[in-house]
């Protein structure tokens, strides 16, 4: 009764339809019992074996002869992809649901409903993307089985692929846990674009919000070049101002600052604030440009770069952010001596 249900549901969809008889273990003609389920309509019925193999190629073959492959594939180089990482239970796949707008992935009260990797392609007024839903990351003592360290394989593959990440953590008036740090410097030592975003921001209707970003950035200090948005996915709260962060994040990705106008930047920072004395000699810098973007990284050529004192390439650092957006990049500074002649 069940097969005649589905079978139903499906001759109203007007597709191909393609029917696999599955556990035909032997090999040779195909056993009686196959086809009974000729009652059920379909022209195409196949005979295979999942376990052993038989009849996969004959099954494969009839798929394509119903597909086209010379249609143009859909063009997916302009689309931003965006992987979302948490802890399990934070939100992840609500928040994609509603930004769609319909419930595309499963969400449940019980953690670990997402095991996979799940790419959506989604267009709206603020762009196109391609939105990573990811199983979420526990700790590696709680990982348990074959299946759950794949989910976390998976996971960190879409951070290294995924162009910007949001990072998604739930409102508490106890802050982030340990678990949310580690995560934290996984995005920061994979160098991605990343927005910070807070759910369920309505369970704590009753704590200042002020006092939980204080919370939040004092507790993610790495984060810092983070935008950082509130949002209740359930509730479908700021989810525009989310999607506009987004999109905010996307216009810097390639700013690329010309050569002149980093060497000029330097040197007004360095006019500023004097580097302080660490060594033999004081840093003297000579030269900077900007080598790559995704992230931002500067290479500075100065005499000798064990005359910089940790603190000062902060300084440099923020003195690069203050004069250009650079949102949610992390901004990479390389000091290289020049050769002594």
């Amino acid at each position: 009764a069940a097969d005649e249900e589905v079978a139903h549901m499906l001759r109203r969809s007007h597709k191909p339809i393609i029917l696999a008889v599955n556990k035909c273990d032997k090999v040779g003609d195909a056993p009686m019992e196959m086809y009974e389920f000729y009652n059920l309509g379909f022209d195409e019925v196949m005979p295979i074996s999942s376990v052993h193999g038989h009849g996969t190629g004959d099954l494969l073959d009839a798929v394509c002869a119903h597909l086209n492959f010379e249609e143009d594939e859909e063009d997916t180089d302009d689309r931003i992809t965006v992987a979302v990482i948490g802890r399990p239970n934070v939100g992840k796949s609500s928040l994609i649901n509603h930004i769609l707008g319909e419930n595309r992935l499963i969400v449940a009260n019980e953690a670990g409903t997402t095991r996979d990797a799940i790419d959506t392609m989604v267009e709206n007024k603020y762009g196109k993307f391609i939105f990573t839903d990811t199983a979420g990351l526990r700790k590696k003592a709680k990982v348990q089985g074959a299946v759950e360290m794949f989910s976390v394989m998976r996971a960190k593959s879409a951070i290294e692929r995924a162009r910007i990440v949001l990072f998604v953590t739930e409102a508490s008036i106890d802050g982030v846990t340990a678990q949310d740090r580690r995560i934290a410097g996984m995005i920061e030592e994979s160098g991605k674009a990343c927005v910070l975003v807070v759910n369920k921001i309505d369970t704590c209707s009753d704590y200042p919000k002020s006092e939980i970003v204080k919370q939040i950035r004092y507790s993610l200090p790495g984060m810092s070049y983070a935008p950082l948005v509130l949002i209740s996915a359930e509730k479908h709260r700021h989810l525009d101002m989310l999607l506009d962060q987004i999109s905010q994040v996307m216009e810097q990705l390639e700013l690329r600052i010309p050569t002149s106008v980093v060497n000029q930047l330097i040197y007004d920072a360095i006019e500023r604030t004097t580097p302080p004395v660490i060594g033999h000699a004081p840093l003297r810098f000579y030269y900077g440009s900007q080598v790559a973007t995704e992230p931002p990284k500067f290479l500075l050529f100065v005499n000798d770069k064990k005359y910089c004192a940790p603190n000062y390439l902060t300084y440099l650092r923020n003195s690069i952010r203050s004069a250009f957006d650079f949102t949610g990049l992390p901004i990479i500074i390389e000091l290289r001596s020049r050769p002594k002649t």
